[in-house]
This record gives C-alpha cells, sequence and structure tokens, in this order.
C-alpha cells in the first residue's frame, strides 16, 4: 500500500482557548460570576480552593486570565499570522446570562462576541465553538446544585437558542460541553457539574455524591441532544461534536488481570459518553455499572427518544498523555490530566509529572475512528512548561518536540485510514491552567507577560514555536523541522 504522508486539502490547523482560563475582565460588560470565577490560584503540590464568598485575600486567575477581553484583536491577527485555519474557543454563559435564569440575555456580553466572529471572520478563520467550557452560572449551583436538577437543561437551552439564532451564519461547527466525560469522575463534580458538596473546600475536594454526579451527567448528555436537535432546526448545516477528555490506558503489564481491569475503566471513562452521543444510547457497560454501584438513574422515555434521534456528527477529544492500570496496588505511580496511574517505564514526563507519549496519540485515534466512523478533531494537545524570557524572547525547543512528534503519529494515523479534519492545540496563547491555576504552566505560541498572582505587562511576544508552528500550517504539516 502506498503510504500517505500527506495531511488532506482543507485540514483545519489552529488552536484552542477557554473562555474562563483565557478572557479575564470578570466583572466587565455586565458579566456574572461562574463556578471558575470562586477558585484560587494553587500549585501542583498545592490544591486550588473553592471560596463561594469570595476573598480580597486571595487571588482568584480568571479574574484576570491572559486579558483577551482587552486584547482579542491583537490575539486574533497573531493567530492569522501564524496561518489558522480554525479557532476554537468558548463563550462564557455568564456573560450571556450572568445568573443564568434571566428572560433577555445582556446585549453588552454578545457584543463581545459579535467583534471576535467579525475579527475570525476578516481572517478567514473558522470558528469552533465550546458552548458550555467551565463557565456554569455560580448562582445556578447555589439555586439548582447546577446539573443536579433537571431545570438546569431549560436554562441551557435558553442559552444555546440566543446563540444559534445570533450566530447561525458565523458558525458551522459546535461543541455543547467540553471534556463531558469529566463528570464520570467525582474531581469535575463542581466546575463542571455546579455541585456544591457541603465540606468542599478545594478543586476536586468534598465529598463525592455518585449517584447525584452521575444523574448531573444524564442531565448534560440530554441537553447535548437537546442542543442538537434545536440546532438543526435553526441552521441544518450545523455540526455538532462529542468532546471527550481521552486518558489513553494501558495495561502495565500482559497479567490478564491488568489488562481486564484496563479494559473496564477505558468504556467508563473513555467510551460511555461518546458512545451515547454517537451512538444514540446507554451502552450495557454503564447499565451494569450503575447495578453494581446502586446508582439509579431518571431516564424518561423522552430522554431515551431525544438521545436515539439527536446524534452528534463529529468526534472531538483531547489528548496529553498516556497512563498505565494495574492490579498491583504497590506499583509505581504517576499524575496526569485529571487522573493519574501506574507510571509507565517507557515514556518520558514532563515537568508536571504528564508522561509523554506521541505513538500513543495514534493509538487513540485508531481506536475512536474504528469505533464511531465520524470525522475526528484534535481539540487539544500540548505541553504545559516553565518558559524561559529574556529580553522578549522565548526559546521552547521542548515544546516544538513535543508538538512535532505528536503531528508525525497524526500523519500516520491519517495513513492507516483516519478521517481526521483538525488539529487546535491546547492554549495556542499562554492562560490559566485548570488544574492549578498557575500561569507559570504554559501551552502558548504566545508569551502573555503575566505571573500566577495576575502581575505583568500582558504584552505579547512570539515563541520560536510560533515561527515553527507558522511553517508547519503553511506547509500543511509537511516542514516539520
Amino acid at each position: 500500500m502506498k503510504k500517505t504522508t500527506k495531511f488532506p486539502d482543507g485540514f483545519y490547523w489552529g488552536g484552542a482557548t477557554a473562555a474562563n482560563q483565557v478572557e479575564g475582565a470578570w466583572e466587565v460588560g455586565g458579566k456574572g460570576i461562574s463556578v471558575s470565577d470562586v477558585i484560587t490560584v494553587g500549585t501542583h503540590q498545592n490544591p486550588r480552593r473553592v471560596s463561594l464568598d469570595m476573598s480580597e485575600q486571595l487571588y482568584y486567575p480568571s479574574h484576570k486570565a491572559s486579558e483577551h477581553y482587552d486584547h482579542y484583536k491583537e490575539d486574533i491577527a497573531l493567530f492569522a499570522e501564524m496561518g489558522f485555519k480554525m479557532y476554537r474557543f468558548s463563550i462564557s454563559w455568564v456573560r450571556i446570562f450572568p445568573n443564568g435564569d434571566e428572560e433577555k440575555p445582556n446585549e453588552e456580553g454578545l457584543l463581545f462576541y459579535d467583534k471576535i466572529f467579525e475579527e475570525l471572520k476578516k481572517y478567514n478563520i473558522e470558528p469552533l465553538v465550546t458552548i458550555s467550557h467551565n463557565e456554569l452560572p455560580l448562582h445556578l449551583a447555589k439555586k439548582f446544585n447546577g446539573w443536579a436538577s433537571r431545570k438546569m437543561i431549560d436554562c441551557f437551552m435558553k442559552l444555546c437558542n440566543v446563540l444559534f439564532e445570533r450566530y447561525k451564519d458565523y458558525v458551522t461547527y459546535w461543541i455543547p460541553f467540553n471534556e463531558i466525560n469529566n463528570l464520570s469522575l467525582p474531581i469535575s463534580g463542581f466546575v463542571q457539574g455546579g455541585i456544591i458538596a457541603d465540606d468542599m473546600k478545594t478543586f476536586g475536594g468534598g465529598t463525592d455524591n455518585a449517584q447525584l454526579r452521575f444523574q448531573a451527567l444524564h442531565h448534560v448528555l440530554v441537553a447535548g441532544a437537546k442542543a442538537v436537535q434545536l440546532g438543526k432546526s435553526i441552521n441544518p448545516n450545523f455540526q455538532f461534536g462529542s468532546m471527550t477528555c481521552h486518558i489513553t490506558l494501558y495495561p502495565l503489564t500482559c497479567k490478564p488481570e491488568d489488562i481486564v481491569l484496563t479494559q473496564q475503566e477505558d468504556l467508563l471513562r473513555n467510551c460511555f459518553c461518546s458512545d451515547v452521543q454517537l451512538k444514540g444510547e446507554y451502552p450495557y457497560f454503564q447499565e451494569k455499572y450503575y447495578q453494581d454501584n446502586g446508582i439509579i438513574i431518571d431516564i424518561t422515555e423522552e430522554d431515551k427518544k431525544l438521545l436515539k434521534e439527536n446524534l452528534h456528527d463529529f468526534y472531538a477529544f483531547s489528548y496529553y498523555m498516556s497512563v498505565c492500570r494495574s492490579s498491583d496496588p504497590d506499583a509505581d505511580q504517576t499524575s496526569g490530566n485529571i487522573m493519574g496511574g501506574a507510571r509507565n517505564p517507557y515514556l518520558e514526563e514532563s515537568e508536571w509529572d504528564w508522561q509523554i507519549d506521541p505513538v500513543g496519540l495514534r493509538y487513540t485515534l485508531n481506536k475512536v475512528y474504528d469505533r464511531y466512523r465520524v470525522p475526528v478533531m484534535i481539540t487539544e494537545n500540548g505541553l504545559g512548561a516553565t518558559d524561559k524570557f529574556e529580553n522578549g524572547i522565548i526559546h521552547d525547543p521542548y515544546r516544538i518536540d513535543y508538538l512535532r512528534t505528536h503531528i508525525e503519529q497524526m500523519k500516520e494515523a491519517i495513513n492507516d485510514g483516519v478521517e481526521l479534519i483538525a488539529y487546535t492545540p491546547w492554549g495556542c496563547i499562554d492562560l490559566v491552567s485548570v488544574s492549578t491555576g498557575e500561569m507559570k504552566k504554559r501551552y502558548g505560541f504566545i508569551y502573555v507577560d503575566a505571573d500566577d498572582n495576575g502581575e505583568g505587562t500582558f504584552n505579547r511576544y512570539r515563541k520560536d514555536s510560533f515561527n515553527w508552528y507558522k511553517k508547519v500550517i503553511q506547509s500543511n504539516g509537511e516542514d516539520l523541522n
């Protein structure tokens, strides 16, 4: 067979951000308070704190973030200079509905996004819009306990209706929920589900209520199906993506117990939500999981019909790393994105202990395409690292190497037959880390002069990776040197 070494014509090269991690301007333009706005800065060693009433003595990184709200024209011009074909970003729910239950949207918030879309159109950059990305209104979290209540669906649909009607001529690609599967883990109960545990003091902390959390996830899945239904009625050309945080799992050894453990966790962690969104029903293994754990989900016949009839169109996922699973409780452990696992002795690690596995991306692309047979987008991928800033110059060969090796494996997956249509690496401009709240954990091609406490000029500087990625896009992935 002739080997394919080229990315397809029209491939969407770009980058990705999220409103709560990049915009800042947290009290500007009528914006309300989101769940992310009450989470303090932390470190890899010290967890972020959740402070619902906010204290003047504490720093909340989303309040300033990267000040994209004030620099959006400059930032989008820099994306265009790199040659972006697509920009993935999220719309802040609380800019549109500050409390989440208003009758009418906040026009000033909509005007800000009007300007974003106009800038993107000026440079012929395709928007990929995430509707909900850790931006749940804090008011709804307090009022309904977030997505634990079915009433949240109506609030979300009101947001969708406003966005679909206003931007029907600007947007083709929508992602209703970022990394929807993260709500299957306790760590995301608050930031993604808006569920407030009585003893919640830290990011991901507090007593977990699995029954409540999985019921919340069901409501999110139903809301996603209703978004597809509504969107297609407004513009039949809309395309909707199921977006998964894919934590690729390997058995640590060929011991059968390790293999079965890995398979079971992979199904629950990586396949459950996308199975519902792309196949239209709850998979057998999830129903068995609920039975074994005494979880009873309120699923109506109308819910089942909605899920079956309103499938998503493409599969999107974040990929940063892989971890191993072992039946040996004494196996050496490593941390990672959302969750860690047994350390793979064949891989190197980043300074935040995330194992680096480019070949795992090829494996994952083949796995998900084989399972769903729909177009695939890699909507997050990148290396969080400390950059050395000297006189406006940032040399980041480690980031270039990480991205190069992953793009090489993307080529291999395309040669395998995978229909990969987009690559939007994470944090194309430096932004606040979700897990630690730090700015020093940098991902971007563009350096933002700000520290972990929001101090700095917030001036923008091109890193070496900026010019490297520009060459990659110009050559459609041919020039990776």
